[in-house]
């Protein structure tokens, strides 16, 4: 380390050398007359230099843009995504035309009205209208940008439907894990942080009869296509970022602040195949927040399907009390016999047969 600081500060005072250089000999041509054709030929240079650099540049430009765009993401699979990429490429688009308009006049400049032997600069000191012109139409245009935006961040943002499909991510390091509301009305039981522990990694609450029937995932989320999905977001230790690229879905996860994300894919993970002709296509829920060494493996699939496939999949599923029913003890007397139905035999058995013994005689 000390001989890259060094390095740098050898690499500094050359350069600083330099610019003093340069500047000595600035001063030294202003102190006297300088040679009329030297000053031509130097401008000339300078002028053609700058057109070159222009036309150069923008071939530049336009060559790797057009190189990068197998690397673009296909054309997004949900409506509000579409409407984002439009909104992002309409807004590439003005600045892109506004930088290259702007600087095709600086260097145009430049080489238009260089210094010539004779010839005697105009004083231009104002020009209200032009003043005006330059003002009002970028503000404006600025203007459209930002109502459009704020207009579409404000339907995405919007209250889900009624009829929207719930689903709860819940990111740790170094994973996702995807909580299902079950089959009771499409409604996820509580919560509590305080609750979380190695069988149950979510912090269910069962005195909450609604979280009977939910099930979780830590490899695949499977959602139905065509309909709105609500995505309800949390963190467990720090802070995380759900990002499903493909559907241009993106929201923090923020320990102690529950986020949400509302959206509709209209394209399955088939049709996507097809579209991008690779049959190995996937969906992927990714973490675009560092979140510590494991963060590269921080991401789970996303399996978008028609809605018979995927009830058939919810029911294959199991309950979180069913696969864990030690869970049960966590459940308010008042509440056994509705679980009982999500609980092994001999989970409820077991309970039974204590009663049983409590209420016999003794002897």
């Amino acid at each position: 380390m000390v001989y890259i600081v060094a390095l740098l500060a050898v690499i500094f005072l050359g350069l600083a050398a330099v610019v003093v250089s340069r500047m000595a000999t600035v001063v030294k041509n202003a102190s006297g007359p300088v040679e009329e054709g030297r000053i031509g030929m130097s401008n000339r240079i300078n002028g053609l230099l700058m057109v070159v650099f222009f036309v150069t540049g923008l071939i530049g430009a336009i060559w790797s843009f057009l190189h990068a765009k197998q690397f673009f993401l296909p054309e997004a699979s949900t409506p509000h995504g579409r409407h984002t990429d439009f909104l992002f490429w309409l807004g590439m688009s003005i600045i892109t035309i506004a930088f290259v308009v702007t600087n095709a006049l600086l260097f145009f400049f430049a080489w238009r009205y260089q210094h010539r032997e004779g010839y005697k600069a105009a004083y231009y000191p104002e020009n209200h209208k032009l003043e005006l012109i330059w003002t009002v139409i970028p503000a404006v245009v600025m203007a459209l940008l930002v109502f459009t935006g704020w207009k579409a961040w404000r339907d995405i943002m919007a209250e889900a439907p009624e009829n929207a499909q719930v689903f709860e991510i819940v990111g740790k390091q170094f994973n996702w894990i995807a909580r299902y509301p079950g089959v009771d009305n499409n409604k996820l039981g509580s919560f509590n942080y305080k609750l979380i522990d190695n069988n149950n990694e979510t912090g269910i609450d069962y005195t909450d009869e609604a979280s009977f029937d939910d099930f979780v995932s830590t490899s695949e989320l499977h959602i139905p296509v065509n309909k709105p999905i609500l995505l309800k977001i949390r963190a467990r230790d720090v802070l995380h970022s759900v990002f499903i690229p493909h559907l241009r879905v993106k929201m923090d996860a923020v320990p102690g602040m529950p986020t949400r994300f509302q959206f509709t894919a209209d394209k399955t993970t088939d049709e996507m195949k097809n579209i991008t002709g690779n049959p190995n296509f996937t969906y992927e829920i990714a973490c675009t927040e560092v979140c510590g060494q494991g963060h590269f493996s921080m991401r789970i699939r996303l399996v978008v399907e028609d809605e018979a496939s995927w009830l058939a999949w919810c029911k294959e599923q199991k309950p979180l009390l069913t696969s864990t029913p030690e869970l049960a003890s966590r459940i308010p007397a008042n509440l056994k016999a509705k679980a009982a139905k999500y609980l092994p035999a001999d989970a409820t058995a077991a309970p039974a047969d204590s009663v049983t013994a409590s209420i016999l005689p003794k002897g």
